[in-house]
């Protein structure tokens, strides 16, 4: 009899084995294999939260079919005290692997609150805003102007929140001190900028910054990304330019920059500059005659008067024969390539041609009857704005 239990016994133990053994490579399967989810969420791991709680909220919306096998997942992988605060994206069909991943790896939350502080060249604002995971598109919460006594109600509440993200956007053809003047006016940054910095040296891009970087911090990683571009443009030169160091095509480059805002010309300005310094000629361009008026500090507001265009000052292209002695704004890696390689062209003159873009000639006539053309496209444009002003606009 006891032989009989004892056989029966072991038969017992090799079918719990197996089935065990079933389960656990499910339970691996499970793991590893697509989610269930059918729409992206935002899942918010808040300070303080643990495995358990996350679990359970997954699947609560549906992202994972068993919290249990999540949660075993995640300590077999040795990541469950990894867990990192934060708001996280999760895309359809991502399995528990990928969302342990995605929540133990750390870095930036990728869904959620956003603060984006934008500096623009005759703009600077505060961006309050939130992505719908559905659409994978950030719906605008709020904007002000910071500095401003009108601040919404939510902008400090979401300071507060842990996983709120932060970043600066700065502009191509923003000047160095319109970058610190802005950057003064934002309260999640601590500290001075000793002086402000070179024109030119910034590099327009956006900046993920955190409640108590410093501005000096925050200026340096603008210094050395921009160094980083002028020293790949100068290195990808075309080898006839008619500049002879990165300072000169830093400056050829905020030109360019200031321009023209239409990625596809880019080159074409910068023929048109290079064909003149080449040729002995003077660039004749209004933006470094309004550089030689303002310094870069804040926006001119009017036209350039007659007296100005011929005033002798070192930044009037309309006077000196040559580049100016310093850049004029910061130009982005876009303008800089423009200014290493322009296109090969025989334009000498462009003027703006009422799209947003420019008209190019060879020679003076065919420039003369491009202005002609934007003086009629001005007066029209003009006329239309006084009657819209007299009769209330629509």
């Amino acid at each position: 009899m006891w032989r009989h239990i004892a056989s029966n016994a072991v038969t017992f133990l090799i079918v719990a084995l197996f089935l065990l053994g079933g389960v656990v490579l499910w339970g691996r399967a499970e793991y590893s294999a697509q989610g269930p989810l059918s729409q992206a969420i935002c899942l918010q791991v808040k300070p303080g939260s643990n495995m358990r709680r996350v679990s359970r909220d997954l699947e609560d919306q549906g992202a994972v079919s068993s919290a249990a096998i999540f949660r075993m997942g995640a300590d077999y992988q040795e990541k469950t005290s990894q867990l990192k605060a934060g708001s996280f994206l999760v895309e359809p069909g991502t399995s528990m692997s990928e969302i342990v991943d995605l929540v133990t790896r750390g870095g930036a939350s990728t869904c959620g609150t956003e603060v984006v502080y934008r500096i623009g060249v005759n703009r600077v604002s505060v961006q309050v805003r939130e992505l719908d995971p559905a659409t994978s598109r950030f719906v605008e919460k709020a904007e002000f102007v910071p500095g401003s006594d009108e601040v919404p109600a939510i902008y400090p509440a979401v300071k507060e929140q842990a996983d709120t993200r932060f970043r600066i956007a700065l502009a191509e053809g923003v000047t160095s001190w319109q970058v610190i003047d802005s950057l003064k006016a934002m309260d999640v940054l601590e500290g001075d900028v000793a002086e402000v910095p070179a024109e030119g040296i910034l590099a327009p891009d956006s900046y993920e910054v955190r409640p108590g970087d410093t501005r000096a911090d925050v200026v340096a990683r603008m210094i050395s990304a921009q160094e980083a571009r002028i020293a790949e443009a100068w290195a990808e030169r075309d080898a006839d330019l008619p500049i002879q160091s990165p300072e000169d095509l830093l400056i050829l480059a905020s030109i360019i920059e200031k321009e023209t805002g239409v990625a596809e010309e880019r080159r074409q300005v910068a023929s048109v500059f290079v064909n003149r310094l080449n040729q002995g000629m003077r660039l004749q361009t209004d933006p470094t005659v309004i550089y030689g008026i303002t310094k870069g500090e804040g926006v001119l507001g009017r036209g350039l008067r007659r007296s100005e265009l011929r005033a002798e000052t070192p930044w009037n292209t309309y006077v000196i024969p040559a580049l100016p002695p310093t850049p004029i704004a910061n130009p982005g890696r876009a303008s800089l390539m423009a200014a290493a390689q322009p296109d090969a062209t025989p334009y000498i003159f462009f003027v703006a041609d009422g799209t947003g873009g420019h008209a190019f000639a060879v020679t003076l006539a065919e420039h003369n009857e491009n202005v002609a053309r934007w003086r009629v496209i001005e007066a029209e444009r003009g006329a239309a704005a006084a009657g819209n002003a007299s009769t209330g606009g629509d």
